[in-house]
Parts: structure tokens; sequence; C-alpha cells
């Protein structure tokens, strides 16, 4: 019997937007797949920074990334993305940044047949009118929003929340340590050192952004419950929100140039914070909680020690979900909540996904074109 042979199909082709620490993780990742299996699946033709792009439709060599870095000889452009992804097939934009100017994007690439994968959270986790526009985006143009790095890094929180929901269940309450940064801090802070001296710490380290004051005034994980919320069934408005900024102020006035020195303002309020729980036995989290009524708050709790969200340590979140199923104990996800090796790792889970379930026979892409002009990161 002659042996049955299976049919060759495209690899999906990437636009990769954002050569930071996770954009260039994202390439390290598919470098390492070459002349395997999983790098036959996936196919980068375009990348981009704020400032220059590189576009091959044949594939972009695995060591050019130093030369998009350094002095790539195309100056950058979101038009060019609709020009290096035209023609049929499987296309994919990865958004690596963490601009409002791509997130913009997204509801008009997945209009035009084209998925978005992302990390960034100013798609689904700002206003109610944009994930909207998503969600129709998606049903117009047939295509898939790859989400899972938005919130946890890759944990499976929303797979599991979708999954659930698909089952019959009803989620109720969502409770959990959001931010990697905060989680680092408050399992390091002791209130005996400086909670200014650890914020520097995690910021030397990477663990927050370049202004700490972006993950100690709780925007971030804001947005994060936004995201778990709206999958939830909950279409909250993003001021539904109540948010408890950890950020005096006057602290929050200052210019990013005199931050460092001011950073001090913060030990007072978190050491009397802290001496407060270490009275009654329990332990300080930065914790995000939506209520079965769809309230939803974010700020520092004392927890007591044997709460599901006071384990964990380094940068681990830790979310806990009930259910129809999960009504007296809830499901809790743990693991590394921050870090470029495990966002690009989901980055690209999510786009082998979309490729295995959206393959075509094998063809000739389209040769792309790269515009002029400039978009912020």
């Amino acid at each position: 019997m002659a042996a049955l042979r299976t049919a060759q199909v495209a690899p999906a082709r990437l636009a990769l937007l954002g050569t930071g620490t996770v954009g260039s993780a994202v390439w390290a990742r598919l470098a390492g797949w070459q002349g395997t299996p999983l790098g036959q699946r996936l196919s980068l033709v375009h990348a981009a920074n704020s400032r220059y792009a590189l576009g091959n439709p044949a594939g972009i060599p695995s060591d050019a990334g130093e030369l998009l870095l350094q002095h790539a000889p195309q100056a950058s452009s979101l038009a060019a993305v609709d020009d290096a992804l035209a023609g049929t097939g499987t296309r994919i934009v990865i958004d690596a940044t963490a601009s409002e100017a791509v997130a913009a994007q997204h509801a008009h690439w997945l209009a035009r047949g084209i998925h978005v994968v992302t990390a960034c959270k100013l798609g689904q986790g700002t206003a109610l009118s944009r994930w909207r526009a998503i969600q129709a985006a998606q049903r117009a143009g047939g295509s898939h929003y790859g989400d899972s790095a938005t919130v946890g890094a890759g944990l499976p929180l929303l797979r599991s929340l979708r999954a659930l929901q698909a089952g019959g269940d009803r989620i109720h309450a969502i409770a959990g340590v959001l931010s990697g940064s905060l989680a680092w801090l408050f399992n390091h802070y002791d209130g005996k050192q400086p909670f200014s001296g650890f914020v520097r710490q995690a910021r030397d380290a990477g663990y927050t952004e370049p202004d700490p004051r972006e993950d100690l005034s709780g925007e971030d994980v804001r947005r994060k419950l936004l995201i778990l919320a709206r999958a939830s069934g909950f279409p909250l408005e993003a001021e539904a929100v109540r948010v408890q900024s950890l950020v005096p102020p006057a602290l929050a006035a200052l210019p990013r140039e005199a931050l460092d020195a001011a950073l001090p303002a913060l030990d007072a309020p978190l050491r009397e914070r802290y001496a407060s729980a270490y009275k009654d036995g329990a332990k300080l989290r930065f914790v995000a909680r939506l209520d079965v009524d769809g309230r939803a708050t974010v700020g520092l709790e004392a927890l007591p020690a044997e709460h599901p969200l006071v384990g964990g340590g380094g940068t681990d979140n830790r979310v806990a979900i009930w259910s129809d199923r999960y009504r007296e104990q809830p499901l809790l996800i743990q693991g590394p909540g921050a870090g470029a090796a495990v966002t690009a790792a989901a980055l690209l889970d999510d786009a082998l996904a979309i490729q295995a379930s959206t393959a075509q026979p094998l063809g000739r892409p389209k040769k792309s074109a790269i515009g002029t002009g400039r978009w912020n990161t």
C-alpha cells in the first residue's frame, strides 16, 4: 500500500513589533527554532521598532537582529505592516511593545483578517469601547486575538476562565496578586529596611518599569483586572475599578529625573502599614479583586498568613477563581508573572496555536514593502 503523504502547509507570516526586552526574547526564540519543525511553522517577514524596520518576504535571517537595533536601512511605519503582510495565508502581528499607537491598530488588523498576538494591555485593558471594537473586529475578519501574555506572562489564567465558561460554568469572583514587580517587593519587604531601597533594587533588576511609579500606582494591575473581568463576563468600564495607589500625590507630581531622590517618601507610610499587619500576624500583598456583583478594587491588603494569595515567592502571580464548580475552595493558579523569557514563550505559543488552526496549503507570499514614518513605543 502506498504511503500516505502529508500535504505541506505554508508557515504563518509574522510581523514583530518591538525589539526591546520582550521583542528581543521573541526573536531569539524564533532563531533557536530555525531548522526545526517549529521553525518551519512560523516565518518572520517584518520586524520593527520605533525607528527602523527590516523586511524580507522569504524570511528575515536570524542574525539580522543587530542590524535592526543599530542601523537598519529602512524607516519604521505602522502602515508598513499591512504591506508586509499583504496577500493570503496566515498572517500574524506580534505586538511586543507598550505602545498606545500600536494598540490602537489592533482592531484594524483584525478586521483585515490579520491575527494579533500581544503582551500589551492597552488593547483590552483600557476603554471598554476599544475592547468591544477588538471583539467586533475579530468577528468581521474571522481572526484571532492571542492575549495569553497580557496577564500573568502566559499563565493559564484567561484560558482557564474561558474554558470554565465554555463548559457552562459561571465566574463568581476573582482575587489575585497580578503584578510580578509588586509581588517581589512585598515578598522581600521586612519592615526594617527602607521600602525605597527595595524599589531601587526591583527597578535595577528590571522587575519594575524604568519609572517604578507605573507599578506602584496600581494602574498596570487595573488593566490586568479589566482584562480578566471582561473575559469573565463583566464588561466593566475602566473607571469602575477603584485603585488605591501607593504613590503619594507629591511623589506622583515629580518629573522622572527627580524621582530617585524622592523615593524615601514611600518609607514611612509603608513602614506603618507593615507594622500594623505584623501585629495581627498578617502579610501585605497588593491585590486585585472582582466580586460577583461586578465591584472591582485594586490595592494593598493585609492578609492572614494562611490566605491563598500569600504563598509563592519572587515575582510569582497567584490568582484565585471562584465559580459554580469552585464555589467553596477556589481554583488557584500560580507561577512567574514577569520576565522576558516566559512572556516571549507565551506570545509564540499563541502564534503557534493560531498557525495550527488556520494553516493553508504552501504558497508563495506576496512581496512586502516598507513604508516611512514613525511610531512611538
